[in-house]
């Protein structure tokens, strides 16, 4: 796993490559991002889905780095486990992270 300073690096840059993505979203909550997105300085819903995404994937990131979970994710990986039944161990498991 990168650490937060390799990914922060990362993210600084400008010219950073974008992949279109669809995501299905309730009505009423694209609705909502479209209304609130100019009150908060955004050009439009999708870069304040962006913000609220990369917010919350730093705050994980954060919390996860450097944690013991962090070590049995790398050990795991190293056998050979998928990464999407990791995360499933992790969450039925409730396992605290650092």
């Amino acid at each position: 796993m990168k650490t937060m300073r390799d990914r922060l690096k990362v993210r600084l840059q400008r010219d950073r490559p974008m992949t279109t993505i669809s995501l299905r979203m309730p009505e009423d909550v694209i609705g909502d991002l479209k209304e609130i997105a100019p009150m908060l300085g955004f050009t439009g819903y999708q870069p304040l889905m962006r913000s609220y995404i990369g917010h919350g994937l730093r705050k994980d990131l954060q919390r996860l780095e450097g944690s013991q979970v962090e070590a049995l994710t790398a050990s795991l990986r190293k056998q050979g486990v998928p990464d999407e039944q990791i995360s499933i161990a992790i969450a039925e498991a409730g396992l605290k992270t650092a």
